[in-house]
C-alpha cells in the first residue's frame, strides 16, 4: 500500500509570494467594493478577477481592444473609459501596490459589465417572437455576468472572443470588417446594363466595370478583373463563374450602402442569439442550417429544411423540453383540402394512404368513418376535417419531432425525404424544421440514442433538461473568405 509523502511544513503554513499578493489586494478590494459588485466579489472571498501576481493580466488588454474595436458594435467606445482604465492599469503596474491594484480590477469589472450588457441589448428594429420566460431577453446583472467571466478556463479568451456572444454574431462581425474593408469603399459607379462582358472582351463598359471594381483604367477583361469579379460573386451569394452578368451587374449596382445596410441587420438579428456557454440549438432558415452549441464551442450544425416562401419559419424561440417518438403527422388544413381530398375522391381510401380522420383537435378526439366526411366540401374549401398520417417509415415527421410548444404548431423532426438535402435552396416545408440527423440531434439532446419502446405511436420522452432553440434569419453569413449574402427567400430584409 502506496502512503502519499507528507508536504513539507513550510508548504503548508507559507502562502507563496503570488498568493499572498493577491490576498492583499481581496482586502483592498473587500474595503472598496460595493453595489452589485459586492455580489460577484463577495462569495469568491474578494478575490481579484484581473490581477496575475502582482500585476493586471493580459485579459485586461483584451478587454481595452475590444472597448476600443466596439463600434463594430454600434457603441461608443467613449462610453466605457478606455483612457481611465489604461492609467490606473499603469498605476497598478507600477509598484504593485494592493490599493491601485484593486481600484484597477474594480473599474475593469465595471467597464466588462457594461460592455457585455450594452452588446447583448436588442435592437429595437429586430423582431422575433418569445415563446418562454427563459429565453426572454433581460438586463444582465453585473454579478452575473462576472460569474460567467471567471467560470470560463481562460478569461483573457473569453475577453478576447466575447464569449457572452453568440460564434455567429462575432465571426460575422469580422466578416463585415473585411467586406467593407475589400468592397465598401469603391467607386460607386453604374456599370452598364444589357451588355456582355466576358474575359478576354474588350469595349467601354468593360471599362466602367473595372473602375467600379477598383482596378487599373483599361478596357481588356483580363485575368485580373476575372478573378475581381469571381471575388465579388462570391461575396454576394452569386454564382462565381468571372462572367458579368445581368445578376452580378445589378448586385453591383445596388451600391455598398445597401450591403453595408444588411450586414448591419444581420449582425442585429446575431445579437439576439446566445453565446456558446448556454447550451443551445439555432435554426437559420436563410441559409437551411443548423448550429447546436455547448460548453464554450460548437458542437455540430447540419443541413435542414425550411419552410416555403408561402409557408415561412418564423422568427421565434423557446424552449425545447420534449421528444415525441412514433409521431403522428397532423396534416395542415390547406393540404388536406389541396392532396388529401382529392386522393380520396380519385378513388383513395384513408386505410391505404395510412391516414386517418378525426372528429376535432382536442387530445383524445373521435375517430371519424371516411363515409361521413363531405369530400367534395373539403376540396371546395367549405369544410375543414382533420386528417392525420399514421407513424410508420413513409411518415412526414420520420421517426421523431423535437417539440418546443407553440401555438404556430412549429418544431424539429426527422423527415423520410432524403433527396431535399441535396440540394442547394432547401426551402420546401410547411414552416416545420426538417433535419437531416434527426438521430445525431437526438444523442446531444439525451447523450445517447433515442430508440421507441414498440409500435405505439406519439411516446413521449422528456429532455433532461430543457434546451433553448431560436429560429433565425441570416441572410448575410460568415465564411471562411469573408461574409456571403443570400438570396432573401422570405423578402424580409426590407422589412
Amino acid at each position: 500500500m502506496l502512503i502519499a509523502a507528507a508536504l513539507p511544513t513550510t508548504a503548508v503554513a507559507q502562502p507563496d509570494a503570488a498568493q499572498a499578493a493577491r490576498s492583499s489586494v481581496a482586502a483592498e478590494i473587500r474595503a472598496q467594493v460595493g453595489g452589485k459588485y459586492k455580489d460577484f466579489y463577495g462569495p469568491r472571498g474578494y478575490w481579484p478577477l484581473w490581477v496575475d501576481k502582482d500585476r493586471i493580466g493580459p485579459q485586461a488588454d483584451a478587454l481595452l481592444a475590444l472597448i476600443e474595436d466596439s463600434e463594430a458594435d454600434g457603441l461608443d467606445p467613449r462610453d466605457y473609459g478606455a483612457r481611465d482604465l489604461r492609467r490606473l492599469i499603469e498605476q497598478a503596474d507600477a509598484g504593485g501596490d494592493p490599493k491601485a491594484l484593486a481600484r484597477a480590477d474594480l473599474a475593469l469589472s465595471r467597464a466588462l459589465a457594461s460592455l457585455v450588457a450594452d452588446m447583448r441589448r436588442p435592437a429595437k428594429g429586430v423582431k422575433i417572437r418569445y415563446l418562454d420566460k427563459e429565453v426572454e431577453p433581460r438586463d444582465a446583472d453585473p454579478s452575473d455576468i462576472l460569474r460567467g467571466a471567471a467560470l470560463a478556463p481562460s478569461l483573457a479568451d473569453y475577453v478576447q472572443n466575447a464569449g457572452w456572444m453568440s460564434p455567429l454574431y462575432m465571426r460575422l462581425r469580422s466578416a463585415r470588417a473585411t467586406y467593407l474593408k475589400t468592397w465598401a469603399d469603391l467607386p460607386d459607379s453604374a456599370v452598364p446594363e444589357g451588355v456582355k462582358m466576358r474575359p478576354g472582351g474588350k469595349g467601354e463598359a468593360i471599362a466602367v466595370l473595372r473602375h467600379r471594381l477598383g482596378l487599373a483604367d483599361g478596357a481588356n477583361y483580363d485575368k485580373a478583373l476575372a478573378a475581381r469579379v469571381k471575388a465579388f460573386q462570391t461575396d454576394h451569394g452569386l454564382k462565381p463563374d468571372g462572367v458579368a452578368g445581368a445578376m452580378t451587374v445589378a448586385a453591383l449596382n445596388e451600391g455598398p450602402a445597401r450591403y453595408e445596410r444588411l450586414l448591419a441587420l444581420n449582425l442585429e438579428r446575431a445579437r439576439l442569439l446566445p453565446g456558446p456557454w448556454i447550451r443551445h440549438v439555432v435554426v437559420d432558415a436563410a441559409s437551411a442550417r443548423l448550429f447546436y452549441y455547448g460548453k464554450g464551442s460548437l458542437d455540430g450544425t447540419m443541413k435542414v429544411v425550411a419552410g416555403a416562401k408561402e409557408t415561412q419559419t418564423p422568427l421565434m424561440a423557446g424552449m425545447i423540453r420534449y421528444a415525441t417518438l412514433n409521431p403522428y403527422w397532423n396534416i395542415p388544413p390547406d393540404l388536406v383540402e389541396r392532396k388529401v381530398a382529392p386522393r380520396i375522391l380519385g378513388g383513395g381510401t384513408l386505410k391505404g394512404l395510412r391516414y386517418e380522420a378525426l372528429a376535432d383537435w382536442s387530445a383524445n378526439p373521435a375517430p371519424l368513418a371516411q363515409s361521413a366526411i363531405d369530400w367534395d366540401a373539403v376540396a371546395a374549401g367549405r369544410q375543414e376535417v382533420r386528417v392525420r398520417q399514421l407513424p410508420g417509415g413513409s411518415n412526414a415527421m420520420g421517426k421523431v419531432k423535437f417539440m418546443f410548444p407553440n401555438d404556430l404548431g412549429i418544431y424539429l423532426h426527422d423527415t423520410p425525404q432524403r433527396d431535399l438535402f441535396a440540394r442547394e435552396d432547401r426551402h420546401y416545408s410547411n414552416g416545420c424544421v426538417r433535419l437531416e440527423d434527426a438521430q445525431r440531434l437526438g444523442r446531444w439532446f439525451f447523450g445517447k440514442a433515442l430508440a421507441a419502446d414498440g409500435d405505439k405511436p406519439e411516446q413521449h420522452v422528456p429532455l433532461p433538461q430543457a434546451v433553448p432553440v431560436y429560429l433565425t434569419y441570416l441572410t448575410a453569413v460568415p465564411t471562411a473568405q469573408g461574409v456571403q449574402f443570400l438570396p432573401d427567400v422570405y423578402d424580409r430584409d426590407g422589412e
